[in-house]
C-alpha cells in the first residue's frame, strides 16, 4: 500500500455512508466496547455526539475516504495525565495490508506532539484471543508488558463473556529525545 494514499483527520458529518459501512460489521466491532451500528440515522448520531466532539478521535482515511479510527484518550486527574488509552478499528477490507500500522504510526507521533506537554506513556488494552491488534502494536513500537486477568467486561451479555483478560501494552516516549516513527 502506498503510505501517501493514508491519512487521519478529523470526522465530518459527510462521512456517515463510509462509516456505517466499517462500523456495521460486526468483525470490525468485535473487539470494541461499541456495538456494531446499523441505520444511518445511528451512524449520524454517533458523529454527532460521541465521534465528532472527542478531544482526540481521527478517521483513517484512504484517498480521503473513511475506514477506519484511532482514538486517544488521556486520563484525567493530576496523577494520571501523563498516560493515554489508544484504540482503533480499520475496515475488514483493509485488513492485513499495512494500513493500521501506517495509520497506528502518524497517530502516535501526531498525539506525541500534540501532548507533548504532559504525555509520556500511550497504553492499549487488547483481549487475549485479537493476536492481529498485538501484532500490529508491536509493529509500531509498543511493547507488551502484562496479563491483566478478568479486568474487564465484554460487550455481549453472555455469561461465558463477562469479563475478558486483557493484554497491555505500552509505548513511552522520553522527553527531549526524538521519537522516530518512519513509515
Amino acid at each position: 500500500m502506498d503510505s501517501s494514499r493514508i491519512s487521519l483527520r478529523l470526522f465530518k458529518l459527510s462521512d456517515v455512508d463510509d462509516l456505517l459501512k466499517w462500523a456495521s460489521d460486526d468483525r470490525v466491532t468485535r473487539y470494541l466496547t461499541w456495538n456494531s451500528i446499523t441505520t444511518k440515522e445511528d451512524a449520524l448520531t454517533y458523529l454527532e455526539t460521541v465521534v465528532i466532539p472527542h478531544p482526540w478521535r481521527r478517521s483513517i482515511c484512504l484517498d480521503d475516504r473513511s475506514i477506519g479510527y484511532i482514538s486517544i484518550r488521556p486520563e484525567s486527574g493530576d496523577d494520571d495525565r501523563c498516560r493515554a488509552h489508544i484504540g482503533y478499528a480499520v475496515a475488514e477490507g483493509y485488513w492485513g495490508q499495512g494500513i493500521m500500522t501506517m495509520a497506528l504510526k502518524l497517530a502516535i507521533s501526531k498525539v506525541f506532539e500534540d501532548m507533548r506537554e504532559s504525555l509520556v506513556r500511550l497504553e492499549a488494552l487488547v483481549e487475549v484471543e485479537n493476536k492481529g491488534s498485538q501484532r500490529v502494536l508491536e509493529k509500531v513500537g509498543f511493547q507488551k508488558e502484562g496479563l491483566l486477568r478478568k479486568y474487564g467486561f465484554c460487550k455481549a451479555p453472555k455469561a461465558s463473556q463477562l469479563s475478558v483478560n486483557l493484554v497491555i501494552f505500552k509505548c513511552g516516549f522520553v522527553l527531549n529525545k526524538s521519537f522516530n516513527l518512519a513509515i
